[in-house]
């Protein structure tokens, strides 16, 4: 029997970064199943693979959140110090909406108006619905200015990132120690609150309120969200990283005392109150968090 250690067998994986086929040299997407040989440290397309790989070492990936050193070979070459994450920009694709709509309203009176249209923009607003655009941007910059400051404290963050198959973005994406936030942040006035109806002898409803307007529409905005977020975690084999989902009302008119509430799992909150339960310490490490911030930037692409 030869003394040399055997190579090990090449292992079939889902692959959670991009990689390019040594065989063909075509680019694999992540989330793709390739083999990957730990020896030569390449990837290889299942379409290049000579013979099919056991089920036996298909079966052996692991499918819990795994230890840094439990993390395949590849994995650890393409993490932290050589993991470069584009983390997005707060509040753009709402910045850019309100200009599109801006500058298509001032088209439209200049085209009617020649000679008074300068003048008709000076002297009138844009419409309540052009403005919202404006204002909803202005909160999601100062959310991101705020969380961007965490970034040397174990809080890894997205900005404005798009749904796939959708016009629709997610607001930030925040990777702790405790898990995944996916934040909506909004710029209303009023006191957010938490109405509940009915209860003894009719079905039991909740309602979050800004001061007097039910925007409860909002909370089922960022349920769907998460479950997108939980939906790609879960197809790279990352499911048991918990997600959570937060509305973050920025210049809203809270109480000094108290006022965070939870309603249908998701947590409504302020500026601080947010950064607060994102520095909460939890059990995944920073190399963990690291790579899931890479995993869920290739999945949701900036806005």
């Amino acid at each position: 029997m030869s003394d040399e250690a055997t190579p090990p067998p090449p292992n079939r994986m889902r692959l959670r970064y991009a990689a390019r086929c040594r065989a063909c040299g075509s680019a694999i997407s992540a989330g793709t199943v390739a083999v990957y040989e730990r020896e030569s440290k390449t990837v290889t397309c299942v379409e290049c693979t000579p013979h099919p790989t056991p089920a036996a070492q298909v079966a052996a990936r692991p499918v819990v959140v795994p230890s840094p050193e439990a993390l395949t070979v590849v994995e650890l070459e393409q993490e932290t110090e050589h993991l470069e994450v584009f983390t997005g920009t707060a509040g753009s694709s709402a910045r850019r909406e309100h200009e599109r709509r801006r500058d298509k309203r001032a088209m439209k009176i200049r085209d009617k108006h020649p000679h008074l249209g300068n003048l008709i923009l000076a002297v009138t607003d844009d419409p309540q619905s052009t403005q919202a655009w404006a204002i909803g941007a202005r909160g999601e910059e100062a959310l991101g200015q705020r969380l961007d400051t965490l970034s040397g404290h174990g809080v890894h963050v997205l900005h404005d990132r798009r749904i796939p198959g959708s016009t629709a973005n997610i607001d930030h994406i925040a990777v702790t120690a405790t898990g995944v936030f996916v934040i909506d942040a909004k710029k209303y006035q009023g006191r957010p609150s938490l109405r509940v109806e009915g209860g003894l002898f009719s079905p039991r409803t909740e309602k979050l309120m800004v001061g007097s307007r039910d925007r409860t529409k909002q909370v089922a905005g960022v349920q769907k969200q998460v479950s997108l977020v939980r939906s790609a975690l879960r197809d790279a084999g990352w499911e048991e990283i918990p997600v959570h989902g937060m509305l973050c009302f920025v210049g809203a008119d809270w109480p000094l005392l108290g006022g965070a509430f939870v309603i249908d799992g998701v947590r409504v909150v302020w500026p601080k109150k947010a950064v607060e339960i994102l520095l909460k310490p939890g059990p995944l490490t920073e190399q963990t968090a690291r790579l899931v911030h890479g995993l869920l930037a290739a999945s949701f692409v900036p806005a």
